[in-house]
């Protein structure tokens, strides 16, 4: 059974779902349901609006290091850092509007598809952090800049520190932001304002905005992965991964 669900409701507005207990660190297949889900909205004409939301305790807390330190080889390595960037592309590029609705925690690979989002709503309980440099990897720092300015994301990235969503709010880059119990409602009443209007304009608008960027999010992310897989021929991201997942060098439970 995927960990990524998609439902179109009748005023077309397409619910998103991420459900993978106990955090939503999210296996490879995971990535890629995302992207598939993503570029399937983006295809139907019917779909209006995107909102991308999770079940469970927090809203993303990145790769399954485990599932990646059990695998033999690098495959999961490797398809961790495609699924990641199918995902993350994917929301950038979804013809409509994407609504990011993050409860509780969002890290690593969730921060990612959050600041690719076109608006994010926060429970007022929620925190974003990159936390790569501790599990040997890079990324998602190209996405953290699109939530905080410069010199805050580089502290955020350096020191692995989380920040909250209240902050974020101050910033502007999260929209709006309630209790865990009100933010799906405020989230619809958010789509339902987009799905009102004329979808061709709409798409057009996405379209647009996404063309005055000053920032190829795709490219510059990609560029970021490079180093990861640097940091893994050296061997340091192994060993940082093994000590997080609590794994041997056989990648069996210590």
């Amino acid at each position: 059974m995927s960990a990524v669900t998609s439902e179109l409701r009748e005023d077309g507005i397409r619910i998103v779902t991420m459900a993978h207990p106990p955090v939503n660190a999210l296996t490879v297949q995971g990535w890629f349901d995302i992207g598939i889900a993503l570029d399937e909205a983006s295809k139907d004409l019917n779909t209006k609006v995107v909102i991308l939301r999770a079940e469970g305790k927090g809203f993303n807390a990145g790769v399954d290091i485990k599932e990646m330190q059990n695998t033999t080889g690098f495959d999961a390595l490797i398809g961790a850092n495609k699924g990641c960037y199918a995902a993350f592309k994917a929301v950038y590029e979804c013809s409509v509007p994407v609504i990011a609705v993050v409860n509780g925690f969002c890290v690593g690979g969730g921060v990612g598809l959050v600041g690719n989002a076109d608006i994010v709503i926060a429970s007022d309980d929620a925190y974003f952090g990159v936390p790569e440099v501790k599990q040997g990897a890079l990324g998602a720092a190209t996405h953290m800049a699109r939530l905080v300015p410069q010199q805050m994301m580089r502290a955020l990235y350096f020191t692995a520190a989380t920040i909250p969503a209240t902050e974020l709010h101050k910033f502007g880059s999260v929209f709006k932001i309630g209790p865990r119990d009100q933010i799906d409602s405020i989230a619809l009443e958010v789509a339902a304002s987009i799905a009102e209007k004329d979808t061709r304009v709409i798409r057009a608008a996405k379209e647009a905005l996404n063309g005055i960027e000053p920032v190829d999010v795709n490219k510059s992310y990609r560029f970021e992965q490079g180093f990861t897989f640097e940091l893994n021929l050296a061997g340091v991201s192994d060993e940082l991964r093994d000590n997080f997942a609590g794994t041997d060098k056989a990648g069996k439970n210590a």
